[in-house]
């Protein structure tokens, strides 16, 4: 028979599913982060227990050990300088004309539609230890962004 068409099995075609990536560096998160990573921790160990298809238990089991490291790494931030951006901070700016306000959080909480950041993004990193008044360079331009007012957040 030819080789063409023997089938062992369907496991043979399917695409190696990898570990979700751990962000390189600390793993900084506010109070916020570390309450939802807890909660998320919760729910896919419940969504295991609950027992699914094979393929969403796979699934979630591999999420569920990507979010227990991240819970275990987990180390809460301390709180930002009053008058400088930093890790937890609430930062307004203006960058090309245009007005923005974010916070800045760790890797596993940012969520840039929402005007949450991460600490390791570059935006971020560019304006670490600005403070209100400060120009600071980003992507290859000088003085490109303003800071208008630093404040904390409670995240």
């Amino acid at each position: 028979m030819s080789v063409a068409f023997r089938r062992e099995s369907d496991e043979e075609h399917k695409e190696p599913r990898f570990e979700l990536p751990i962000p390189v560096g600390p793993n900084l998160v506010t109070r916020g982060g570390l309450a939802k990573t807890a909660a998320r921790v919760a729910d896919l160990e419940a969504a295991v227990a609950g027992g699914q298809d094979e393929a969403a238990l796979e699934e979630a089991k591999r999420d569920l050990r990507y979010w227990r490291t991240r819970l275990a790494t987990a180390r809460l931030a301390p709180p930002p300088p009053d008058d400088e951006v930093g890790f937890g901070s609430r930062v307004s700016f203006r960058h090309r004309g245009a007005a923005r306000t974010i916070d800045i959080v760790g890797d596993d909480e940012a969520e840039p539609s929402a005007g949450r950041i991460a600490f390791s993004a570059p935006l971020a990193r560019a304006m670490m230890g600005a403070g209100a008044g400060d120009t600071v360079d980003f992507a290859g331009e000088e003085e490109a962004i303003e800071i208008l007012q630093v404040a904390r957040f409670e995240g």
